[in-house]
């Protein structure tokens, strides 16, 4: 739950996006629009407890961010897998499989035996496993945003947060990440038939009317809820005009 204003990562500057009061139920895919420096990133990092709202209350699983202690915060980021854009923030010392253990083996203190079956099975889930021992720096933005979003899956986290995840995406890899969030937000095999809550931002919000289920607007530092595909539709938000002032 997020009814609070929402501050920019460089301190000193005023609030990106102000008065944003939204609930994200579980199951539910959001797909929430917005050009760049519209606050789409802030709000992501806010939504996952990373970042102070500039005021308001951010709530993650019903208890207020930055109120509890630190202990109950990082347990609760752990129910919640964010994924960034421009190549997920990769560590390029380390190889594909070493990056998407890194989570699990640091937040259970697993070795690199013990996380070795859920990170092949993750691999395979997303076509990565003949990369596995390539660095980051060997794939292309294409791959390499992939590997980002297995490293978020694999602590098999309830809310997945996708920061504008097909920026830089050839058609292909778009197509695929469309259908593959698709079918996490339906119950996918990872989580043995459990839908996951997904939350991604974008430019384009045609490229997602067939997958998103609840859609929003970032626009003039204003949070504009449309509501679902109809209200997608009836907004005229994905006509050429669509950061037009009556939107």
């Amino acid at each position: 739950m997020v009814d609070a204003s929402i501050s920019p990562a460089q301190s000193g500057r005023a609030a990106e996006v102000e008065n944003v009061h939204w609930r994200i139920h579980p199951e539910t895919f959001w797909v929430v629009g917005g050009v760049f420096g519209s606050g789409r990133s802030d709000l992501m990092a806010t939504a996952a407890g990373l970042q102070r709202p500039a005021r308001g209350v951010v709530k993650i699983f019903g208890d207020e961010t930055f109120a509890i202690g630190e202990e109950m915060l990082v347990e609760h980021r752990r129910r919640i897998g964010l994924v960034f854009s421009n190549g997920g923030r990769l560590f390029n010392r380390l190889t594909i499989a070493e990056n998407i253990a890194l989570p699990i083996r640091y937040h259970r203190n697993w070795t690199e035996a013990e996380a070795e079956e859920p990170v092949r099975a993750i691999l395979e889930l997303t076509e990565l496993l003949p990369f596995a021992t390539q660095t980051p720096g060997m794939l292309s933005p294409n791959w390499q945003q992939r590997a980002a979003l297995a490293r978020a899956l694999i602590l098999q986290p309830e809310v997945l947060l996708l920061d504008k995840p097909l920026l830089g995406l050839d058609f292909r890899h778009q197509r695929w990440t469309l259908d593959f969030l698709s079918r996490l937000s339906a119950g996918g095999a990872l989580y043995d038939g459990k839908k996951v809550t997904i939350v991604a931002t974008t430019d384009n919000l045609q490229a997602w009317r067939a997958v998103g289920q609840q859609f929003a607007l970032l626009k003039g530092k204003r949070w504009k809820e449309l509501g679902g595909r109809a209200g997608l539709e009836a907004s005229g938000a994905l006509l050429n005009d669509v950061w037009a002032d009556d939107i």
